[in-house]
């Protein structure tokens, strides 16, 4: 009997998330909280530890401290067995020069690969909301013969132009071509109004990802591009496979939430997964115990839902709310509720997502809303009800008509 591959985990998290400012004004993009107590981060790690890997490493650069700081207090493996996740900010090695691109990030970043001495690296990025068994990618990546293989998720075809599209040859396995952002392009043979979208996670055999990242260093034209370059390097040598996320099988994954997958670059797609987690049967379920999303555990009591000091009765309705919140007769509504957030008395919350510690005065109002942490709504403030003034205040409002609110920002009546 053969003995097992080696593998080793690379996250890429050194991109700066402009498209989600102000919520990475003053942290990595990969450290903005999501879903009331996790981190964007967490999602990525908990798939690859689910799936057996024990070597892990985060690659980071911009404003990294919040993420380094998270991933030390939450993610502790034991020594015992040599296993870790650990976040490795930009050395500097070959130059002094920051990351230029994911496969810089990587040639600057061989050492660890050297030490490990790993048989097969999985890359992955660090900033989608998905669940993926990365054990059955690994199986076929193995038995394809490939020296790459990237994960594809199927999306409509209207929304092609969006994504890195894989032109995949379904007989060989192959990917005939990798399409950056297609205008034009055919559908799926068996689902001709989808496409298969890259979903930016790969594995190679170690030596060939090696030499991939090395030739591309020395290429001057180059945007040293892990999608852009390095898998077009692989599918120009017949040596690209694909993975079908359809295929993947998430231990307690119902039909509804199989293969869910949501990039949230934008503000726009950032809410939108927010409104995935909370209703009845949602199309992604923080819920599912065999595969659980880990994060770290807040030290803080249960949410608490009470009356005023006046005796208003609160509700809340289809929403999640985090440790150590209270709500004394407010009305939450379709929102996501960070831990200790405190909102008074008249308070309403309707369609938004409100991260900790942020304190909603009495009768405050909040609709269509991102709150960054700290954020104070004085009594009888409102924030997403009138779009001018939210302006007026500097506030960024997209043209969907959601307002985001920086951290620490105090709203005055």
């Amino acid at each position: 009997m053969s003995a097992p591959k080696k593998v080793f985990g690379i996250i890429l998290a050194g991109g700066e998330g402009k498209r989600l400012m102000p919520l990475t004004a003053d942290r990595a993009k990969p450290a903005v909280p999501f879903g009331g107590q996790y981190r964007l981060i967490d999602f990525a790690i908990s798939n690859l530890i689910n799936s057996g890997l024990r070597q892990v490493v985060v690659l980071t650069q911009y404003k990294s401290h919040s993420l380094d700081r998270h991933i030390s207090q939450t993610w502790r493996m034991s020594a015992l067995l040599d296993s870790y996740v650990t976040s490795v900010p930009a050395q500097q090695r070959l130059g002094k020069r920051w990351f230029s691109g994911s496969a810089d990030a990587i040639l600057q970043s061989m050492n660890l690969i050297n030490d490990e001495k790993p048989d097969i690296v999985v890359v992955i990025g660090a900033d989608h909301v998905y669940r993926m068994d990365f054990r059955q990618m690994l199986e076929a990546h193995i038995a394809s013969g490939a020296k790459a293989t990237v994960a594809g998720i199927r999306q409509p075809l209207a929304l092609a132009s969006q994504f890195g599209v894989i032109d995949a040859d379904a007989e060989s396995g192959r990917i005939k071509q990798f399409l950056e952002k297609p205008t034009d392009i055919a559908g799926l043979e068996d689902s001709p109004h989808e496409v298969l979208a890259s979903m930016g996670n790969y594995i190679f055999d170690a030596d060939a990802l090696i030499a991939a990242v090395e030739a591309d260093g020395e290429s001057p034209t180059s945007g040293h591009d892990m999608g852009g370059d390095i898998v077009p390097y692989f599918v120009d040598r017949g040596e690209a496979g694909y993975y079908d996320m359809k295929r993947n099988e998430v231990p307690g994954s119902s039909p509804r939430d199989r293969s869910y997958w949501r990039d949230v670059g934008t503000i726009d797609s950032f809410f939108d997964a927010h409104r995935d987690l909370i209703s009845t049967l949602p199309i992604f379920n923080l819920y599912n115990m065999e595969w659980p999303i880990h994060s770290q555990a807040v030290n803080s009591p249960p949410a608490k839902f009470v009356r005023d000091s006046v005796g208003r009765i609160g509700n809340a309705i289809d929403s999640i709310v985090s440790l150590g919140s209270v709500l004394s007769g407010t009305h939450l509504e379709r929102s996501v509720v960070g831990p200790w957030t405190l909102a008074g008395g008249g308070s309403t919350i309707t369609d938004s997502v409100v991260f900790d510690h942020v304190h909603v005065g009495q009768g405050a109002r909040i609709h269509r809303a991102i709150l960054d942490k700290n954020v104070v709504l004085a009594d009888g403030a409102t924030v997403g009800v009138d779009r001018e003034r939210d302006l007026a205040r500097g506030f960024t409002v997209t043209e969907s008509g959601i307002t985001v609110v920086g951290k620490g920002v105090f709203i005055e009546r």
